[in-house]
């Protein structure tokens, strides 16, 4: 009971007051890998993530030592993590979160196990065009959030006082990382609803190189929206599968039909595999 009061009052303060919320570094002793830290974020509102050795092996399944893979809406580097050390520390793996206290914790995790993965952690949104944006919170801990043009959103109150970056990714990597797109494999974009905007920035990028991808269909998207993430990706050329969660053990649901999405009241994970 006294521990309940105690995490009670933290969330409160957390939800009224902006303050920085540091790291907590834990160590894994993972199969065939060895030692691995990894970061977790203190934020009250943000329950302990732990690195899991089922979920390193579903993404071993798709990733191999070498490749290029990008991860868009990273938070603290839950998933980047262990997709980095399926590419290893020859690879590169390339992680995008715009929200700049969760920011820190990303960048915290990708400068742990550098025998072991190559993380580049970027504090920008993906977006159709370079632009800027506010980043808005329902509470002042920022734990959630999302970008918006205008500083009336339907994230909350909280606003970052200096705007984000928005970047094509596209162009970004043209610019930036062009002898890496050769190797391409991969990409996982978690954004809360905004998944199949994303994909449809990217478009150019994914039909030249055919990546794997992992996206989510929002539970607080309506059918309309839904409809259209299974949509985009069909066009765009892809087998559209199921996955309950991120781990080897997970049944993968080959071939979801079009009219199934709407069968899903929770977010779900969507893997679309090149036709």
């Amino acid at each position: 009971m006294i521990k309940y009061l105690k995490d009670s009052f933290k969330r409160k303060i957390a939800r009224r007051f902006t303050k920085e919320y540091p790291s907590i570094i834990s160590t894994y002793n993972i199969k065939n890998i060895g030692e691995v830290e990894f970061a977790n974020w203190s934020n009250p509102f943000q329950s302990p993530i732990p690195l899991d050795e089922n979920m390193i092996e579903f993404f071993n399944q798709f990733i191999k030592p070498g490749d290029l893979i990008i991860d868009i809406g990273a938070h603290i580097g839950d998933t980047t993590v262990p997709m980095s050390l399926c590419s290893g520390a020859q690879g590169l793996a390339i992680g995008f979160d715009p929200n700049p206290y969760v920011f820190k914790i990303l960048e915290k995790n990708a400068s742990l196990n550098k025998d072991k993965t190559n993380i580049v952690p970027i504090n920008f949104a993906i977006s159709q065009k370079e632009e800027e944006f506010y980043y808005i919170s329902s509470e002042a801990s920022f734990c959630n959030g999302g970008i918006s043009l205008t500083t009336k959103s339907k994230h909350g109150k909280f606003i970052y006082p200096q705007k984000i970056k928005g970047v094509n990714l596209k162009n970004f990597l043209d610019e930036n990382y062009k002898v890496w797109l050769a190797k391409l494999s991969f990409i996982k974009i978690d954004t809360e609803g905004f998944d199949k905007e994303i994909l449809k920035s990217i478009k150019d990028l994914i039909i030249f190189y055919k990546p794997i991808i992992v996206a989510e269909s929002f539970c607080k998207a309506n059918n309309a929206d839904k409809l259209d993430l299974y949509d985009t990706i069909d066009k765009l050329g892809y087998e559209i599968h199921y996955f309950e969660d991120f781990s080897i053990h997970s049944k993968i649901k080959k071939s979801m039909l079009r009219e199934e999405i709407l069968n899903y009241k929770n977010t779900i994970n969507v893997l679309a595999l090149p036709k």
